[in-house]
């Protein structure tokens, strides 16, 4: 019964929104010298919030996706099976509410109350995702991509920008900077990761009669745009450790990013390229899933590799 409520939520991605959240300030910008807007418990109610409305995103996006779910995974219908659409829309109703509420009361209390429409837009957005644009071709991926790299630069926005000031101007823009190229490679490999969900998807949606990019374009040719939109993220990737690691010195944060993200990375594109079954879609998006997780880590790996040098 729980477990209904759980997948109705979708808590493992909810799981790694968090963990996400928490790496950036904990692993990231506590370990910097500089004061941070929020208290710990703020911070906690921030991550409250983006989890809160990321829920309620999700319960609507179930509510709506029914028919296309009990085609493509039939394992993962739970509204109308488990949990009545009625208090599927309640859970919605409740789990935005209250995400809403927090943002409205963390915006008043750090004395930028405007910052609450934040939420009311990201709330309102994931509304529509799910009842309208979804249907249309790219958009909902791209909402996708773009809802998951802002909930890291949130944490700029509720942590560094209040206390920014002409002093800690540099300081702050560049942490900010880091944050915002964090949110830059989320967002790609999301982008990514969706097209191939799309590709996965590709007999359900399309007795659904969803415009999706495999469905318009065809697998064949979707599949080898992928492989081409994959060296996007390897190009960026091998410039930014060259540039950022390797030319610091920074040996353990080079090697990370050599074997746990450009590694898996060429590993997907030479997949991708002869990926013809659900079942190689569905490997490949797990494969993402994991590049986006160790991209995360490496702000851990990094930060801490240059604390070493510093210290030897």
């Amino acid at each position: 019964k729980k477990m209904n409520y759980l997948k109705l939520i979708r808590y493992q991605n909810l799981l790694m929104l968090a963990l996400m959240q928490f790496i950036y300030r904990y692993g990231f910008l506590e370990l910097q010298n500089i004061p941070l807007a929020l208290t710990d418990c703020q911070f906690i109610l921030l991550v409250l919030a983006t989890v809160c409305i990321a829920a309620g995103g999700y319960i609507i996006n179930n509510i709506f996706d029914v028919e296309t779910d009990t085609q493509n995974n039939p394992k993962n219908v739970v509204v109308g099976k488990f949990i009545s659409e009625t208090n599927a829309y309640n859970l919605y109703i409740g789990f935005t509410v209250i995400g809403v509420a927090i943002g409205f009361y963390l915006s008043n209390i750090i004395n930028k109350p405007s910052f609450a429409s934040i939420f009311i837009i990201i709330a309102t957005t994931l509304y529509f995702y799910a009842t309208s644009l979804k249907q249309s071709l790219l958009i909902g991926n791209f909402i996708v991509a773009l809802l998951l790299s802002f909930s890291v630069i949130i944490i700029g926005i509720f942590d560094l920008y209040p206390i920014t000031n002409l002093e800690n101007q540099s300081i702050m823009g560049l942490l900010f900077r880091i944050l915002l190229d964090y949110a830059i490679f989320a967002f790609v490999i999301n982008f990514i990761r969706e097209i191939v969900k799309d590709l996965q998807d590709y007999e359900g949606d399309l007795s659904q009669g969803m415009n999706t990019l495999p469905i318009a374009f065809g697998v064949n040719r979707t599949s080898k745009l992928v492989f081409g939109l994959s060296f996007i993220p390897i190009i960026c990737i091998v410039y930014y450790i060259n540039t950022n690691l390797f030319a610091s010195g920074l040996v353990y944060a080079t090697l990370y990013g050599l074997v746990f993200i450009l590694a898996p990375l060429l590993y997907f594109s030479i997949k991708m390229w002869s990926a013809v079954s659900t079942k190689d879609f569905h490997h490949l998006s797990t494969v993402l899933k994991w590049i986006l997780f160790f991209g995360i880590l490496s702000i851990v790996v990094i930060t801490l590799n240059i604390k070493y040098n510093a210290c030897n």
